[in-house]
């Protein structure tokens, strides 16, 4: 499993994971959509949006490996702003290849890009 140097743990003062700290002996936890209601709290929405920012900060519109981020976290943004950089993704795969989908995400997440 990849370790994404200067990557956040998690998100300043909360304790909102978003990296690991190593990998599952079982295999890696799978990556799924999860749908993002508009009754989220307002902390799991900063929560989204600090990952996005992380993410934005340390890959852009670059593809990255799955490696040590938290598939919870990601999930959250998979098949919206983060969406599979591979026609052959396995969302069990902590070597599979993400990208960004920089419109939607600056469309879902504007505070994200210093906008």
């Amino acid at each position: 499993m990849l370790k994404h140097r200067g990557f956040p743990g998690r998100l300043k003062s909360t304790d909102y994971q978003f990296t690991l700290r190593r990998a599952n002996p079982k295999g890696a936890t799978p990556i799924s959509r999860r749908e993002r209601k508009n009754d989220r709290k307002p902390a799991d929405r900063r929560a989204d949006a600090g990952f996005m920012e992380a993410l934005w900060q340390q890959f852009g519109e670059h593809p990255f490996e799955r490696g040590n981020l938290d598939a919870g976290r990601l999930s959250w943004l998979f098949g919206r702003e983060v969406v599979a950089a591979e026609d052959t993704f396995d969302p069990e795969d902590y070597e599979a290849l993400l990208v960004i989908d920089v419109s939607m995400a600056r469309a879902s997440f504007p505070e994200a890009f210093g906008e």
